[in-house]
């Protein structure tokens, strides 16, 4: 099993194809046979991941006895780096430079795996080195094995990683990533259970809101209606008021003549005579 940081899937998938030719090779290797394997595939410039070499029963066979240091060795070029091999260099056989230069690399991806940005002072405390166009050759040997991506940094002296291969994963450490990995489960589920709470609390108040709005359109409704409904009653009541009342009229009482006499024949006035 193998872990890395935004590892391609074509680079990991390279490296364990590689890997193919020593795993049928090792089926009937045992002693010095197996031996001579491991310091082949220990070698071998396109070979990173030896996690199934190491499952092979005969392979295991070596951790005890004579040959315990390549089986050393075989662990360390799987799970460990340049300073676990400075740091107890009895335990292993003498490397070639072709091993140390591989060992070097699989530190280095180690390093990117853990870290974007490695400053160069890091990088040569941990690769034992002190020249630092040396180091720079070897991080662009990397970057051309394609076992990570990234770019130098000069200015800021540091390396600025894209992408790295996944290493092997010690079988201990198998458990311990289950955990994290079950953590983060159990912190995805109580972030979507906070969300869901707050979804539903706002479905609740939109609902309560269109409730409210619907109630106030309807209020507003209502009480246009009762206004109009009182303005037509205004109306028609001032309208009636409005309108002219016409009373009788009387005829006028007609004069009486000043002048008096008496009407004889023929319709004559008889006049006084003085």
């Amino acid at each position: 099993m193998a872990q890395g940081t935004s590892t391609a899937p074509q680079v990991h998938a390279s490296t364990q194809n590689a890997l193919e030719p020593f795993l049928i090779l090792a089926k009937g290797a045992k002693g010095s046979a197996a031996v001579a394997l491991i310091q082949q595939v220990t070698e071998a410039p396109s070979v990173y991941v030896f996690g199934d070499l190491l499952d092979l029963p005969n392979i295991q066979e070596l951790s005890d006895g004579a040959n315990a240091k390549w089986w050393n060795l075989l662990n360390l070029f799987a799970y460990g780096t340049y300073a676990d091999y400075k740091a107890n260099t009895d335990n292993f056989p003498e490397l070639s430079a072709a091993q140390v230069k591989k060992l070097k690399h699989l530190t280095v991806v180690s390093l990117a795996a853990k870290c974007k940005c490695i400053p160069y002072s890091t990088l040569l405390q941990e690769l034992d080195m002190k020249n630092l166009r040396e180091l720079e050759d070897l991080i662009i040997e990397t970057v051309y094995a394609d076992i990570i991506g990234g770019k130098l940094d000069q200015k800021n002296q540091q390396l600025e990683v894209d992408y790295a291969i996944g290493r092997d994963i010690r079988p201990e450490a198998i458990e311990e990533i289950v955990n994290t990995l079950q953590e983060w489960c159990n912190g995805c589920e109580q972030v979507l259970a906070g969300i869901e709470t707050q979804i539903s609390r706002a479905n609740g108040y939109k609902e309560q809101q269109i409730k409210n709005k619907q109630q106030i359109e309807a209020e507003v409704a209502n009480l246009k209606k009762t206004i109009k409904a009182s303005q037509d009653v205004d109306q028609h009541m001032q309208a009636d008021s409005q309108e002219p009342t016409h009373a009788p009229q009387e005829k006028p009482a007609r004069k009486s003549s000043k002048v008096k006499g008496l009407r004889g024949s023929g319709g004559k006035f008889w006049q006084k005579s003085n």
